[in-house]
């Protein structure tokens, strides 16, 4: 049974949304040692392929005829060398060993602050991805659905269609600096498939980011750091805030990659109020220690 049968079965029989929501690849962390791979070198495409085959290989997580959702962060006007969204060639190279593995369809997509015609070209992103066979769109408001997300402070919320149906979500975040949560890597990019006012969730922004991660559960996470924007996100815009890393980070455990992506800025995983949330929960690993690395360089 794939993903997008078992929400029918599970809308049939009554189940709620967040039953059905997750690849079938455990994310529970808590309970085993969190593996991550690390890996350093000059070109995003070479990392990339190299982060996730360290790990296992694209077809480990990917089977023939899933339509999978590739969620970059492309929210903000700005070039690549500005560091505020996802690097298009590690997006572009995700979405190329996905159709390699025999997906179906790869859809790319995302929620943007800007305006969304801009950012997505001034990004990079949305030529990267369609020339190597993606489906890329613009976000369809009519396509948002009210779900019951079971948290305390996000409780129900509209999230994208296209998020609640896929087979496999995997998310591209980039690493940066952000105003009011501090940094922004995998767990905060799903507000990119978020409905509604998001500026709502401010008040409680570390509880409402935690729940939506335990909620939307990725198959995969590809943290981008080839730059990382150090100040003035999440938006940027001086080069002086970027630094170049020339790094990826990939893990099934998005708690584990973020809490590794936090050490990029000089902080602990422990440092940022929605990594403890998720790992208190007990849907996440923050603690090094308890992580099997895997680092290389290409």
């Amino acid at each position: 049974m794939n993903r997008r049968e078992f929400i029918k079965l599970s809308a049939v029989m009554g189940l709620t949304l967040t039953n059905s929501l997750g690849g079938f690849i455990s994310n529970s962390a808590a309970s085993e040692k969190s593996e991550i791979a690390v890996v350093q070198g000059s070109s995003p495409t070479k990392i990339t392929r190299a982060a996730i085959d360290t790990i296992g290989g694209m077809k480990r997580f990917i089977s023939k005829g899933d339509i999978v959702v590739v969620k970059p962060n492309m929210a903000w006007d700005r070039t690549p060398e500005q560091a505020a969204n996802s690097n298009p060639e590690v997006v572009a190279t995700v979405v190329q060993m996905c159709l390699e593995s025999g997906a179906k369809k790869v859809k790319v997509f995302d929620r943007t602050v800007n305006d969304p015609r801009r950012c997505y070209v001034q990004s990079g992103i949305a030529d990267a991805a369609k020339a190597v066979g993606a489906e890329v769109s613009h976000i369809d408001h009519r396509k948002f659905k009210d779900v019951d997300t079971k948290g305390s402070s996000l409780k129900i919320w509209p999230i994208y269609t296209d998020v609640l149906e896929a087979d496999k979500i995997i998310n591209i975040p980039i690493a940066k600096h952000h105003g009011l949560a501090r940094l922004t890597m995998a767990m905060k990019n799903w507000m990119g498939v978020m409905g509604g006012s998001r500026g709502a969730i401010h008040q409680k922004l570390d509880e409402c980011i935690a729940e939506l991660a335990v909620f939307i559960k990725p198959t995969l996470t590809v943290l981008d750091a080839v730059r990382i924007l150090t100040a003035n996100g999440p938006q940027g815009g001086n080069l002086a805030d970027v630094k170049k890393l020339d790094t990826i980070i990939v893990g099934l455990d998005q708690v584990a990659v973020d809490s590794y992506g936090a050490t990029l800025f000089g902080m602990k995983g422990s440092d940022l109020g929605y990594i403890r949330i998720a790992h208190q929960m007990g849907k996440g690993n923050m603690d090094l220690s308890k992580m099997n690395i895997k680092r290389l360089k290409v």
